[in-house]
């Protein structure tokens, strides 16, 4: 691992976002450099979207690894410790087939951006500093889903979006959230996330503007007697 992967590794989420950012990180850098195996794994993935780890058996392999079952808590409840790992399961399957979805045929960019959050990425959509009240209400609509299938679904219209613009997206990130998604509490912690990352993007074209407006001072002037 190169030093600068291991820098821009989103951290705050844990082994969920490590392994799927180093997954998607290779990927898309082989993807890049047009070598089939990452083009025929990408296809692969693509398939997979909007359906469960279990239902593409082609995906075996690829959508996971021994990293995600390290993840696991340990428990003597057999049933308890089966969800939680599907959990983890799940936040990897449906970042990766994403990542596959929004990477499609952009040969000139990678859409996986260590940094970029799913507000920010939806508020880059909007022109200048305006609010687009059907992009708004799309992302309402993502953040208000309850359970992961349904937000699954509606991230991917998002992320078809995003691709159309080449805006990218930190995939790491957001399995760290989707598997924060499916804990006590998670979905308001994730929710709260988003909203700020939204909230707190501002346009580089009109920060420049608001910038050049602001006039200079000069400090080394002295007061004159």
């Amino acid at each position: 691992m190169s030093a600068t992967t291991t820098r821009e590794r989103p951290q705050p989420y844990g082994a969920v976002a490590a392994f799927v950012h180093e997954r998607v990180t290779a990927l898309q850098r082989d993807y890049l450099r047009d070598r089939p195996g990452a083009v025929a794994a990408l296809a692969r993935l693509r398939r997979g979207a909007g359906r469960t780890l279990a239902e593409v058996p082609d995906l075996w392999g690829l959508a996971g690894g021994p990293e995600l079952y390290d993840v696991r808590p340990p428990s003597h409840d057999s049933a308890r410790a089966e969800a939680a790992q599907e959990q983890v399961e799940t936040a990897a399957h449906i970042a990766l087939t994403l990542f596959a979805v929004h990477q499609q045929s952009r040969r000139d960019a990678g859409m996986h951006r260590p940094g970029r959050g799913l507000g920010g990425a939806v508020r880059r959509l909007m022109p200048g500093n305006d609010i687009d009240e059907p992009l708004r209400k799309r992302f309402v609509q993502a953040g208000s889903a309850t359970t992961t299938a349904t937000l699954a679904y509606r991230l991917r219209e998002i992320v078809v979006l995003l691709r159309g613009e080449s805006i990218p997206l930190d995939y790491g990130l957001l399995a760290g959230q989707l598997h924060t998604f499916q804990q006590p509490g998670g979905i308001n912690r994730v929710r709260l996330a988003w909203a700020r990352d939204f909230h707190a993007h501002r346009d580089r074209a009109v920060q420049a503007a608001d910038d050049s407006a602001v006039p200079d001072v000069d400090t080394t002037a002295k007061d004159q007697p």
